[in-house]
């Protein structure tokens, strides 16, 4: 099956708009592209508990599944504190949120511009 997404950031959008459909919140995107030879994109974003957490980790990856894309690695599912999908060149990063605040991943990724994510509600 063909990837469904004409680039990464399409695909950085795509996984957030899911992620907001498990109600998370505080989502970010960084383009990391001219900061790190590791990834395009990061997607950030909390959840209120660490089954929220690996809710919205499922989900993402069942969405992404239907559209043709498999992660290369999930780490932190059992836990549910820091979900981390490697989507190549999109990855995720899924926090309970009091982790995220400790980790501060936008604070070390400061000089990464932002992308526009899809809106909150509520």
């Amino acid at each position: 099956m063909k990837e469904a997404f004409k680039d990464s950031e399409e695909k950085s959008i795509f996984c957030a708009k899911v992620a907001l459909e498990k109600k998370a919140f505080h989502i970010t995107i960084l383009d990391v592209k001219k900061v790190s030879s590791l990834t395009d994109y990061f997607l950030i974003c909390s959840g209120r508990s660490d089954r929220q957490v690996q809710a919205i980790a499922q989900f993402i990856e069942e969405k992404m599944g239907e559209n043709g894309v498999r992660p290369l690695g999930v780490e932190g599912t059992r836990e549910g504190r820091w979900i981390l999908m490697d989507y190549e060149d999109v990855v995720i990063h899924i926090f309970y949120d009091p982790v995220r605040l400790y980790y501060d991943l936008e604070g070390l990724w400061i000089e990464a511009p932002r992308i526009n994510p899809p809106e909150e509600k509520g």
